[in-house]
């Protein structure tokens, strides 16, 4: 078994919403480091893109996995360390109402929900957006001194009128700043409002603030290019976004819809990978059905899939980890036997009662998870992660019986040569060697 660090103590909050959450299949959006295992390849691949988009660059990364492989988890530790290194995060999931386009306002939605999940280091849960902009507009202060507060703000954002919409977006930039000298909060709250693309019509926002433009499903994707370039205004390294569950794309029943948005993603794709964005990070997760099937996925689109397909020299065991597709690889049986040791400690410390839970019962626990049929190949972290939380709870509800005792029931077998076919050479044959302690 894998030397472990010392048992680190989880405060009571984070401990019940990293059970709850690991035991409902989902993950948690806060306290990951505590229970973060592997994919340290991974996350090093697209932490080297945060550096070129601090720079003034963009990035365009997939994420591809299976269900319950990783991919949400993964998204959420990049989530968690790009805005320790003050980046601003936007989030959101594809849905059957939420897509990258769509004839009923569903790409406006995917933009609204992105901005709504706007996080900073301070606001990490998101509705970060009116932090941002009075972060801004604190600076602008600053640099102004004895000038023109006004003039200051103008200089600042001059840069973002050379982009597309950007005379609209700077022109809400300056309302907002006039609104705060003035104190006028209403109008600082509608120019927010517009911000978020709340506005349904233009006539409305025309009433409010005197703007014939509105945020729309053809042009939202400008709008954050314009957010990426302005954030640096307000001291902040660039924009990360991340969008998961590309399989509600592939799900579309209507072949030219699925069309229209990879054609948007192959805009997002060119746009990043030629200069076209700057402090603009992309990072999408799908399932490899979703991305890879030629009817109906993203490989679907083929100057998508020209562009995306592995080379010939990329292999199983060299991949090439800068490549714009990243395949998870499932975690091995020493990392998962990290990580539910974690979760016992962090279980125990929640509940308060002593962590007993002994090396040969984790051992036995991932023994009898991985005994199913066809377990190496389809037994995911999530199932493993809920049934083991579940035996936690179980134990601790019947204090009478011990962790053991359960699992004995289960069938677990102490001696690991026991597991191995009958005439087999236990000594290398043994499917769970690597468990003996």
């Amino acid at each position: 078994m894998p030397d472990t660090a010392a048992p680190v103590r989880v405060p009571k909050r984070v401990a019940a919403v990293i059970l709850n959450s690991l035991k409902g299949g989902v993950v948690p959006r806060i306290g990951l480091p505590y229970i973060t295992v592997g994919r340290e390849v991974e996350i090093r691949a697209l932490l080297t893109d945060l550096d070129l988009i601090a720079d003034g660059g963009a990035s365009f990364r997939f994420l591809v996995g299976s269900y319950g492989a990783g991919k949400s988890f993964l998204l959420q530790t990049i989530r968690t360390h790009a805005m320790g290194e003050n980046f601003v995060v936007a989030d959101a999931d594809l849905s059957p109402e939420r897509r990258l386009q769509g004839g009923q306002g569903q790409g406006l939605a995917t933009y609204r929900e992105l901005i709504r999940n706007l996080s900073t280091k301070t606001r990490p849960e998101g509705g970060a957006l009116g932090l941002v902009l009075d972060r801004w507009v604190a600076r602008i202060r600053e640099e102004a001194a004895d000038g023109s507060v006004e003039e200051q703000a103008r200089r600042s954002i001059a840069n973002l009128e050379e982009l597309v919409h950007g005379f609209d977006f700077t022109r809400m930039l300056m309302a907002y700043v006039c609104a705060d000298a003035e104190g006028d909060d209403e109008t600082k709250s509608c120019v927010m409002r517009w911000l978020r693309g709340e506005y349904r019509t233009k006539t409305e926002a025309r009433s409010d603030l005197g703007c014939s433009t509105i945020i729309t499903d053809d042009d939202w994707y400008d709008y954050v290019k314009l957010f990426a370039a302005f954030l640096t205004n307000a001291g902040y390294r660039g924009l990360i976004v991340l969008i998961d569950e590309l399989v509600n794309l592939y799900k579309i029943p209507n072949a030219i819809t699925r069309q229209y948005n990879y054609e948007k993603i192959l805009t997002m794709y060119n746009d990043t990978l030629q200069g076209k964005a700057h402090h603009l990070g992309i990072i999408m997760g799908g399932t490899p059905t979703s991305i890879e099937d030629r009817r109906r996925g993203v490989f679907s689109y083929e100057a998508l899939r020209s562009r995306l397909t592995q080379g010939r020299f990329a292999r199983e065991d060299m991949r090439d980890m800068l490549a714009p597709i990243i395949r998870l690889h499932p975690l091995s049986h020493e990392e998962l036997l990290v990580l539910i040791e974690k979760l016992a400690q962090i279980h125990a410390g929640y509940f308060g009662y002593e962590d007993t839970v002994r090396d040969e019962d984790l051992a036995a626990f991932l023994q009898i998870e991985f005994g199913r049929v066809g377990a190496e190949t389809h037994l995911t972290p999530r199932e493993v992660i809920r049934d083991f939380i579940e035996l936690l709870d179980i134990a601790y509800q019947n204090p009478d019986r011990s962790l053991s005792d359960l699992l004995r029931d289960e069938g677990a077998i102490a001696d690991v040569s026991a597991t191995a076919p009958a005439g087999a050479d236990t000594g290398d044959a043994a499917p769970f060697a690597e468990f003996t302690i």
